[in-house]
């Protein structure tokens, strides 16, 4: 049970950490001393750390910490080597992300969050400098925030043997 449990959410740690790994440099860039690089004006600065903020809060703490982060952990401790179809521990970072053998809800959300965060991407790479910077600063702390968030709550959930308290993995019905 603990591979399987640790390629699904670590799986998932590591989609967000490429995500992490590829948008660093950009957040980064207005710091750089790299020729052509315009520093930010103190608005600029404000609103890149209040970006940042907004960001830990909403995407980090409330998106990730108190919502995703828990269900893919919960989700993943569901898998089980003897007993779980081959495809769902081939995909488990998928499963545990509840994009597939999920409620029908939780399926939805799942989808709905995946394509819109993909629309989203797009339309922020199309921002100018230094706005799109801004935002992905945001995004890394975001990210970062929730990466945390699944291993940590990973390693409890190991540590303890208890998979996180209240929280519903969204598991189908059973069909007899």
């Amino acid at each position: 049970n603990v591979l399987a449990s640790l390629w699904g959410a670590s799986g998932v740690a590591y989609i967000l950490i490429k995500a992490i790994v590829r948008v660093l440099p950009i957040a980064l860039e207005p710091f750089s001393k790299a020729d052509g690089v315009v520093a930010l004006t103190n608005f600029q600065l404000s609103s890149y750390i209040l970006t940042c903020l907004f960001f830990a809060y909403a995407e980090g703490y409330k998106g990730f910490q108190l919502k995703f982060s828990p269900l893919v952990v919960a989700r993943s401790f569901t898998l089980q080597p003897k007993s779980s179809p081959i495809h769902h521990l081939l995909l488990a970072p998928l499963y545990s992300m509840g994009l597939f053998h999920a409620t029908k809800k939780r399926m939805i959300v799942s989808w709905c969050v995946t394509i819109g965060v993909a629309t989203i991407v797009a339309a922020v790479k199309r921002m100018p400098y230094p706005w799109r910077n801004i935002v992905d600063a945001g995004v890394v702390v975001g990210l970062s925030w929730g990466t945390i968030s699944i291993l940590g709550g990973y390693i409890i959930s190991l540590l303890t043997g208890i998979a996180p308290i209240g929280v519903d993995p969204a598991m189908p019905e059973k069909k007899e």
